[in-house]
């Protein structure tokens, strides 16, 4: 069936809150097009648990009906790609930048008002504006406090190859966010750089572990020293037992990459007025108070202040190398090096 076309006027709404939808001869089809804009689709990489509560805030405050696909943020991304002109998707909901920049150079994605852009800094959105950030999270050392004294931590990640950490360290290098974190350093060390680091810790005889959670259950049993995660496995934790012995390291570089969680409007979507309402839904105080207090990610919009020991993202874009997030969408060669290497 050949996809409805609307022309609609962003940003303006009814006494009621709805969009207005600019008018045409038939009233029928500006009933059709209103019930139309009542419903959204979006593919979250994000689980139903991050994000399934805000999802029911959105319908109830908006009347929409929302129908999500949920799935592995580049299994999604994929999907979006093979379905080209017939996807039913109006909104993508991205674990990482990564699969938000592929879609992007696929010419999949379209550009965002400037009243959404500038309420997010500009290095954690699209340079073309195609993209936003919804959420930050960190990349961080995790150390048990019990085992490592703090001024013995390196202020690079590269301090983490010498042979003194041979034993110590945990990884998860079958995780997505690890892998993400190995793009980000290819993009801003160098494809032989990123190669001698992973060489380095393979040397080191690293603990393999599945995910960042079970890292820092190992770390808070002492099992290891000091792990590479995100940061907000360490506050999820800390929420049920404050007095775990871990706390967070952040490195002076690539090692505190800063990712995001975000959103992309497809140049497909049949409901355009109401994606736009999501992503401003998504961006507002309400949410990113709830982003910052119930899954301890970085609020990256709105001026809500993150929860729990954590730098500030000005800090972190001092310290650390800028990079354009949307190369980080190269998993390919990621995972060609990390088999080169017998990483995986």
């Amino acid at each position: 069936m050949k996809r409805r076309q609307f022309i609609y006027v962003v940003g303006l709404a009814t006494a009621s809150g709805g969009l207005v939808i600019a008018c045409d001869a038939n009233p029928n089809q500006n009933q059709a097009a209103t019930e139309l804009e009542n419903e959204l689709v979006v593919y979250s990489g994000r689980n139903e648990k991050l994000i399934g509560e805000l999802i029911k805030q959105f319908e109830q405050q908006t009347n929409a009906k929302v129908q999500v696909r949920y799935g592995d943020t580049a299994e999604l991304a994929s999907a979006i790609l093979e379905e080209g002109q017939n996807s039913p998707a109006d909104v993508f909901f991205g674990q990482d930048a990564g699969a938000l920049g592929a879609l992007q150079k696929a010419g999949r994605t379209v550009q965002l008002p400037t009243s959404l852009l500038n309420q997010v800094d500009s290095a954690y959105r699209s340079p073309e504006g195609q993209w936003i950030g919804v959420t930050g999270r960190v990349r961080t050392v995790d150390y048990n406090t019990n085992l490592v004294k703090a001024e013995e931590l390196p202020s690079s990640i590269f301090g983490f190859t010498d042979p003194k950490w041979k034993g110590r360290i945990a990884w998860a290098p079958t995780n997505g966010s690890f892998q993400s974190f190995v793009t980000g350093l290819r993009v801003a060390e160098g494809e032989e750089r990123a190669r001698e680091w992973l060489e380095g810790i393979q040397a080191n005889d690293p603990q393999v572990f599945p995910n960042n959670t079970s890292i820092v259950e190992a770390l808070s049993r002492g099992e290891a020293s000091v792990g590479f995660v995100n940061h907000y496995y360490l506050q999820r934790i800390k929420q049920d037992n404050p007095d775990v012995p871990v706390e967070h390291h952040f490195t002076e570089d690539i090692g505190s990459l800063v990712n995001v969680a975000g959103v992309a409007i497809l140049n497909t979507a049949n409901h355009p007025n109401i994606a736009q309402r999501f992503v401003e839904f998504m961006l507002n105080e309400n949410a990113q108070n709830y982003f910052a207090s119930q899954t301890f990610e970085y609020p990256l919009a709105a001026g809500v202040e993150p929860k729990g020991n954590l730098k500030s993202l000005t800090q972190l874009q001092t310290q650390a190398k800028k990079i354009d997030l949307s190369n980080l969408n190269d998993l390919d060669n990621t995972l060609k090096l990390l088999q080169q290497v017998a990483v995986i």
